[in-house]
Parts: structure tokens; sequence; C-alpha cells
């Protein structure tokens, strides 16, 4: 093919798409257009949240979405595969009550706690690495004392009470 050949190509591709699709339409699919979930507000522990909890470096440990699935699903709430800030948010998005976040954050901690083990493990069987991983239980465990904090600061909203008044 010669180059006179590949304008052609593209004038043609080009006029297509031009034809096929009302002008703006390409933007929309790409940008996920209709995922109002996600534009909904969230409660305001849920962004300090996530840049901690979600980053191995000031955690200690590493959350894969299937994590978080696994903890929405082992508190009945249900919650779609995307990106993991995306699911943390969906999953305290409509938190109104402390035991709603006890219950959450016993979860996690659950997963932390099991990293927290195998960091244990790993560190008898490589002497030479323990301070490693003892820095990373000792993250993990500030990381379990932040939820604390948090169920402690967290208002209650009640069905009943009126927004006006809180």
């Amino acid at each position: 093919m010669n180059t006179h050949d590949l304008s052609d190509l593209r004038a043609e591709f080009d006029k297509f798409v031009n034809n096929s699709c009302p002008s703006g339409e390409m933007e929309q699919r790409d940008q996920n257009v209709g995922d109002k979930e996600d534009e909904e507000p969230v409660p305001q522990f849920v962004d300090a949240l996530t840049s901690k909890l979600l980053a191995p470096a000031l955690s200690g440990v590493y959350l894969s979405r299937l994590d978080i699935k696994r903890i929405a699903e082992a508190i009945d709430e249900s919650i779609p595969i995307k990106e993991r800030i995306r699911m943390v948010r969906s999953l305290f998005r409509h938190t109104n009550s402390k035991d709603y976040l006890r219950g959450a954050f016993d979860e996690i901690n659950k997963h932390i706690n099991g990293r927290v083990l195998i960091y244990q493990e790993l560190s008898e069987a490589f002497p030479a690495s323990k301070a490693i991983f003892d820095e990373h239980a000792s993250k993990a465990k500030k990381i379990m004392n932040m939820f604390e904090q948090i169920i402690e600061d967290f208002e209650e909203i009640e069905p009943t009470d009126d927004p006006m008044f809180i």
C-alpha cells in the first residue's frame, strides 16, 4: 500500500465515523457516562481511608479487588469489581451506623491479620528480612487503630433525623 491509499482509507474511515456517530458520542463512550453511582457523595472519612488503606507503603498490606469484593460479600454487600478506590467508595457509600462500620472494619481486619500472620511466618523463615516484615506488620496495626478512631468519630444518622438539625 502506498501513502495515497492510506490517506484515502483514513478519510473514508473518518467520514464513516462522523456519519455513524453523532458528535460527542465517541467521547461519552470513553468516559463511562452513566455510572452515576460513582458520582454520589460518600462520608468524609472515605477519602482519607482509601488514601491510606490502598497504599501498601502506608498500610503495610495490599488489598486486591478480590479482597475488597470478599469483604463486601462477608457483610452482605454487593459491589461490582472496578478500580479498588471505586470499590471502597461503593462499600462505604451508604454508611449510616457504627454497627455497619464495625462489621466492615472487622472484615478488613481479618484480611489484614491474615497478611500479618504471613509476615510473621516469613520473618521466622528468613531472619535476615525480619526488620522489613516487622515494619509492614507495624503499619498494618496502625491502620487497624485508625479504623477504631473512625468508628468512634462517626456520627450515626437515623432515617427519621431532620437533615437541617444534624
